[in-house]
């Protein structure tokens, strides 16, 4: 069960004020103000994909993030390095269900010098460690549009399920129809996914066991 102390803090017409941190990255409320730094890593390429229109200004970027803020059903967070506080991108929960114990993790954008980084394996650690551990939920599902080729490789290589693809599932920006491919992870397999990210994230760190005596409890800012 999901503690009061949580549920109070989930009750999210208001944002939220949740806090994670581990791996070297801290996960931070997202806030319009970050708006003002992340817009200057969006191009279209790194935007190819997204459910949602490109935004052309930092103002744009903005309403996108208080459009997400004020979703009851959408978690959002800004990524920052732990040690330098470089603000790196943004992820988030969203469709939450706590009626239904799932909730879908997704609208992850990372400056493009951080691809090929830690960044996204800890960002993820961090979200479903918390998602199992704290919402008890019982399935996590990502997605992205299935031409997406590299965020497809990115969400199979955090250890989620393939389950196929969603034909003609949403209207893209330019107006097609896309199609979706849908992962997942249920909360049986969360201990071997977990176990193989924590080795992921040893790298240069020590072992599986040292980083999740690290792994911090999430922390109400």
């Amino acid at each position: 069960m999901v503690s009061e102390g949580l549920r109070r803090c989930l009750d999210i017409s208001v944002q939220h004020n949740i806090s994670l941190s581990g791996h070297g990255v801290r996960l931070v409320p997202l806030r319009r103000r970050h708006a003002g730094e992340l817009f200057g890593f969006i191009d279209s390429e790194l935007w190819a994909g997204m459910a949602s229109e490109q935004p052309v200004s930092k103002r744009a970027l903005e309403r996108l993030f208080a459009a997400r803020i004020a979703n009851p059903t959408t978690l959002s967070f800004a990524v920052i390095e732990e040690e330098t506080g470089v603000l790196m991108g943004t992820t988030s929960f969203y469709d939450y269900s706590a009626e239904q114990s799932r909730v879908e993790i997704g609208m992850t954008f990372f400056g493009r010098q951080f691809w090929g980084t830690r960044v996204n394996a800890a960002s993820k650690h961090l979200l479903m460690n918390f998602a199992f551990e704290q919402l008890r939920v019982h399935r996590i599902t990502m997605r992205c549009d299935a031409r997406n080729v590299r965020s497809a490789a990115a969400i199979l290589k955090l250890g989620a399920t393939p389950e196929g693809v969603l034909r003609g599932y949403r209207v893209a920006p330019d107006g097609t129809r896309a199609d979706t491919s849908i992962f997942s992870i249920l909360t049986d397999e969360w201990p071997l996914v977990h176990t193989r990210l924590l080795d992921r994230l040893a790298g240069g760190l020590g072992t599986a066991a040292g980083l999740e005596a690290q792994h911090t409890k999430p922390a109400l800012v």
